[in-house]
């Protein structure tokens, strides 16, 4: 007879290999979707940055949801690691992919913002209004 915890560790191994496998997924077709588009952008060109700005914008969201489903892996493993070295090398990985989270998201909030306010400039002076806002 199958012990719960065995029973657990047998469940998760694989349920979070195959997660991790979807984290995996997203950031390589985005990151492979961002080069396309940036060899297409370099290319053809972007005079005002625009499109630029949209690509990147669009990258860190992506970027942002493989690192949320990293972490519900990361999650889940630790529920059948019972050792201290191994949870901590797991927080570690945790607290580094949620670093990592919070500063994505707050690089797209200030690109978000930088957009809105070259938007709000363009309407009230126009399409010659100053277009140098660039990314960090």
């Amino acid at each position: 007879m199958i012990d719960l915890h065995e029973l657990l560790v047998r469940i998760t191994e694989p349920v979070v290999s195959v997660i991790e496998l979807m984290a995996l997924i997203l950031i390589a077709l985005a990151t492979v979707k961002l080069f396309v588009q940036g060899l297409h952008l370099l290319i053809r060109g972007d005079t005002d940055g625009d499109q630029r700005r949209s690509i990147w914008l669009e990258y860190g969201r992506w970027l942002v949801a493989g690192l949320s489903v990293q972490l519900a892996a990361d999650i889940l493993e630790s529920a059948i690691y019972t050792s201290w070295d191994s949870i901590g090398q797991l927080a570690a990985i945790a607290v580094i992919r949620t670093f990592l989270n919070y500063f994505l998201e707050k690089d797209i909030t200030e690109i978000r913002e930088r957009q809105q306010r070259v938007r709000e400039r363009r309407e009230r002076h126009g399409k010659d209004a100053d277009t140098t806002l660039e990314l960090p």
